[in-house]
């Protein structure tokens, strides 16, 4: 008999990708400690030309297994259930060209020892499927709720919509070996926020993903779903990001102030590449208001929430610790924007010990 459920995830071929899922019920024995481990499952395919990843004519694509979880969102209890995080690869066993997570492999492999550890803030906002408007949000698009100021980490029904969601996601994650150490409400009407980490370089990339699609799934159960638009909302609304606390071994333990001025000037020299992978439509929420920098220039502060990098109150007064990268958008790819960070940082350690 069939003994498990595994739900295999990959990401598609578009500009912002997509989860995609198919479920395999199979017979997977467990190891000699009763576990059922990643090497275990099997790899699959898929029809490629439907997800802007190959053409009709060659349509195949490989799924190869990286990551495994239980399946804490399943809604038959007693399932044997697991999510599988897949990376996707051609007939040929190349990496195929959406498969951002090989490059972060390979990045991993030459600025792992720095010890990079990542936290990452993603905002969302929960949408009612039946006007395509924010939850509690009028029917017609010309009118709004109240303005932006009670809603940040509000209490009450007419300021926070859909906490029981919110709640059920944070435990689900947990329950599945994800660390989800935080939530909170946003400044805007069913705008949300919740933060993983810390992690390494690959963890927190899978587990982000992995996050993404159990909110996803549990929202279907709601009667709701998710968007990770920027700038949901023209006007006067703040719009929804994914800043990434990062630090190496060395700025955590070490620091000084060269160091972390070193950082911040690799990352300012290469911000249009950083920009070119932290999100579509970033354009429309990074404006210099709002909280923001203009998506055209490079900033850096204490404290500063405006800033394109911020630099924490406990890290600017004994320079070390960590820093907060605020530029990237809510639907960033975080195999593409980490591996900006990886690369960027991680050349400023082998500059500092040259020097």
């Amino acid at each position: 008999m069939n003994n498990c459920k595994i739900e295999y995830l990959w990401l598609d071929g578009y500009n912002t990708p997509n989860i995609r899922s198919k479920t395999k019920y199979c017979n997977i024995s467990p190891n000699s400690d009763g576990l059922i481990t990643v090497e275990s499952i099997p790899e699959w395919g898929f029809d490629g030309s439907s997800t802007e990843q190959a053409v009709g004519s060659n349509s195949d694509c490989i799924l190869i297994p990286v990551s495994i979880f239980n399946n804490t969102v399943d809604s038959v209890i007693g399932t044997n259930s697991y999510i599988v995080l897949c990376e996707v690869f051609n007939v040929d066993g190349a990496p195929h060209k959406s498969n951002m997570r090989a490059k972060l492999r390979e990045l991993d492999e030459k600025f792992g020892d720095q010890g990079f550890l990542f936290g990452i803030e993603q905002e969302y906002t929960i949408i009612n499927p039946k006007n395509s408007r924010p939850l509690g949000w009028p029917d017609h698009k010309f009118e709004y709720p109240p303005p932006q100021g009670r809603y940040y980490c509000g209490v009450g029904g007419d300021v926070a919509t859909m906490r029981e969601l919110v709640h059920e996601h944070a435990m689900a994650c947990n329950s599945a070996g994800i660390p989800l150490c935080g939530t909170n409400a946003e400044v805007m009407l069913s705008q949300w926020e919740y933060q993983i980490g810390t992690a390494d370089i690959l963890n927190i990339c899978d587990y982000l993903w992995v996050a993404r699609y159990m909110l996803e799934v549990l929202a279907e159960t709601k009667d709701v779903s998710i968007s990770l638009d920027p700038k949901l909302i023209g006007g006067d609304w703040n719009g929804s990001g994914a800043h990434i606390n990062f630090s190496t071994e060395h700025m955590r333990t070490v620091g000084g102030e060269d160091y972390i001025s070193n950082v911040i000037s690799n990352l300012e020299e290469s911000h249009e590449e950083h920009i070119n992978n932290y999100g579509i439509g970033n354009e429309n929420r990074l404006t210099g208001t709002h909280e923001t920098q203009h998506i055209s220039k490079f900033s850096y502060g204490n404290s500063d929430r405006g800033a394109s990098i911020r630099i924490p109150v406990k890290t600017a007064k004994e320079n070390k610790g960590y820093l907060e990268d605020r530029r990237p958008a809510a639907n960033m790819d975080p195999y593409r924007a980490v591996s900006k960070l990886v690369e960027t940082v991680g050349k400023s350690l082998l500059l500092v010990e040259t020097t």
